[in-house]
């Protein structure tokens, strides 16, 4: 089976400094157990997925796929640092996070199994998954994905042991489905609200409950918004707990139609070897090009559609949500075949930063929003509404430098990330030591 090689017994060393072979450990405590290739991924991930999110951080929700959107404006009156957005980095570093997860899930399992333990063992992990997701939603930010991902992670636990095939067809069929049944629920709003097609007395209804609903997300946009700059951090945990209370309801709904195909996706590339040395570089390159220039190109046509359509608020849901879903899956599955291939080695200087910042890939996610909540609410620096998106970005790399600065010291010093071993102590229900 693929991934065999780093299904060894490891060893932990007793309080008497004894060497005994670990039955109940943690799993993936040693770096002989990793795979660096998703090391490395998982931290080009989690420092993409920061990119993607910034605007979010810094502006009210409407902006993250609607220039008009920011409070100061967005400094690109031409729309293209837009549409490198949309092209290079959004949904795409999601995606890799989730395949990520899905070959994650399965590589514990595999483990797991080789030690004589059950899912019951994965069932602890996701709890507690769970429960972070949810402080993470209320307390720090409403973008989680941790929540969705655990959720997800429960069903798919029922299909860890379905054949690689049935993996990959049921992954592939899912999200193209849900990419399909998405498009129109995204994409008719614009005909409607900024063609002539609504203009007509059959549409005029439905074009004017359009632009009630325009007004009544972007008056939310604009409570939130000065909650955030003007209010303390109690009033927005407070909002949190009473107007997002049941967001993460439609969040797993649409967790259902992505993140459960990709995570399958993700178990069945892990088991065909793609993250571990089973597929040929050539093939890794002709696949991963094909599928990124492809992909690429198709969502450029959808990018720029929009902005000669005006980026209007519809044609910009339109293209972000509605049309650019499909054309990001060849992107998504040939990014991760070009990482593995052009993956530095573990002892570069950039590499080896990387990968130690996807080792603590989880302390990182949820240290970045724990930053963004001090660098953009009002009750602490303030920067709120106030950044166009090319000083955003500024922000993203100030924020990769602390990434990459901290995590590979950490390493060197202890053996998990600050989070990751508060994971795995309490998932086992006892204290493993940290200190290397």
């Amino acid at each position: 089976m693929k991934g065999a090689n780093v299904v060894t017994e490891l060893s932990e060393t007793n309080a008497g400094g004894e060497a005994t072979p670990d039955t109940a450990g943690p799993l993936g405590a040693s770096n002989k157990e990793r795979i660096g290739s998703l090391d490395f991924i998982r931290g080009i991930a989690v420092m993409g997925i920061l990119w993607a999110n910034i605007v979010a951080f810094g502006q009210p929700e409407s902006a993250y796929f609607w220039p008009g959107g920011f409070l100061s404006g967005d400094g690109d009156p031409s729309g293209v640092l837009w549409l490198v957005q949309l092209v290079l980095i959004d949904g795409k570093m999601r995606g890799l996070f989730t395949l990520l997860f899905g070959a994650g899930m399965y590589l514990f399992m595999e483990k797991a199994w080789a030690r004589g333990a059950g899912r019951a063992l994965q069932a602890r992990r996701l709890f507690w998954l769970m429960l972070f997701g949810t402080i993470h939603f209320y307390f720090i930010w409403h973008g989680d994905i941790l929540m969705s991902y655990a959720f997800v992670g429960f069903i798919g636990l029922a299909c860890l042991k379905w054949a690689r095939r049935t993996q990959m067809i049921i992954g592939l069929l899912g999200y193209i489905s849900g990419a399909i049944l998405l498009l129109p629920v995204m994409a008719l709003p614009y005909f409607i609200a900024e063609t002539p097609l609504g203009e007509s007395a059959v549409y005029a209804d439905m074009r004017e409950g359009m632009m009630t609903q325009k007004a009544a997300d972007l008056a939310e946009g604009q409570e939130v918004a000065d909650l955030r700059i003007e209010g303390s951090y109690a009033d927005f945990v407070a909002y949190n707990f009473t107007e997002n209370l049941t967001d993460p309801l439609f969040y797993f709904f649409l967790a259902l139609l992505e993140t459960l195909p990709l995570m399958l996706i993700g178990m069945a590339l892990y088991r065909t070897g793609l993250f571990d040395g089973g597929i040929p570089r050539s093939k890794l390159l002709k696949w991963g090009w094909a599928g990124v220039i492809v992909g690429s190109l198709l969502t450029a046509a959808v990018g720029w559609w929009a902005i000669s359509e005006g980026l209007g608020y519809y044609a910009s849901l339109a293209a972000f949500f509605g049309f650019s879903p499909l054309p990001r899956l060849p992107v998504t599955l040939g990014l991760a075949a070009l990482l593995v291939a052009y993956a530095p080695r573990a002892d570069s200087a950039i590499g080896s930063r990387i990968t130690a910042a996807g080792r603590m890939a989880f302390s990182n996610y949820l240290g970045t929003s724990i930053l963004m909540l001090f660098v953009f609410h009002g009750w602490a620096l303030g920067l709120f509404g106030q950044l166009g998106r090319s000083t955003l970005f500024l922000v993203v790399v100030a924020t990769w430098a602390i990434m990459l600065l901290w995590s590979k010291p950490w390493l060197e010093r202890f053996r998990y990330g600050p989070l990751e071993w508060l994971w795995r102590c309490l998932t086992y229900g006892r204290l493993f030591p940290i200190r290397r």
